[in-house]
């Protein structure tokens, strides 16, 4: 894959009774916190901005880390948008409605 800067969303929906659910998110945005990329914390799910190898390697981070942390069950839902030939931002998307 290419080098540019990609934008991802993910959202974590942890299927569990063991402790809240927010409490596993909050254990997953700790993971995205650590790896040094670009994120966006929103109410339903965090943005992540880096190359796509950067990227897919934070997500991968956050499902081994629910797994390897006895997470019972949970959903993964991402959305990923890449541009060929070149960068693509949050800002770029947004930066309109936030004049």
């Amino acid at each position: 894959m290419h080098h540019h800067i990609v934008n991802a969303s993910i959202q974590i929906v942890p299927i569990v009774q063991d402790k809240h659910p927010y409490a596993w998110v909050d254990d997953a945005i700790s993971v995205i916190q650590q790896s040094g990329i670009q994120f966006q914390v929103g109410p339903f799910a965090t943005v992540l901005e880096g190359t796509y190898a950067e990227v897919m390697k934070v997500i991968n981070d956050i499902n081994e880390f629910l797994y390897a942390k006895g997470c019972a069950e949970w959903i993964s839902n991402l959305q990923i948008q890449i541009r060929a030939k070149g960068d693509i931002t949050g800002l770029e998307k947004t930066i309109k409605f936030n004049l």
